[in-house]
């Protein structure tokens, strides 16, 4: 999945990848133009809006430092 936050964001074009693992979901998000990768683990029954939202947060966080 790619998203493109709005252009004020420290993270330009992003990359998905959700992973289950049992009731626990494994995101990844990654910075296509950097290559900058976090992850995140957020319970499964969490929407896809919700973890994907956790992980932009986390990645503008890393950029951001």
């Amino acid at each position: 999945m790619e998203d493109k936050p709005g252009g004020k964001s420290p993270a330009g074009e992003v990359l998905y990848e959700l992973t289950r693992i049992g009731h626990q979901t494994r995101i990844a998000a990654i910075d296509v133009t950097t290559g900058i990768e976090v992850v995140v683990i957020a319970p499964s029954v969490a929407s896809q809006i919700q973890m994907r939202s956790l992980a932009l947060a986390k990645l503008r966080r890393r950029l951001a430092s």
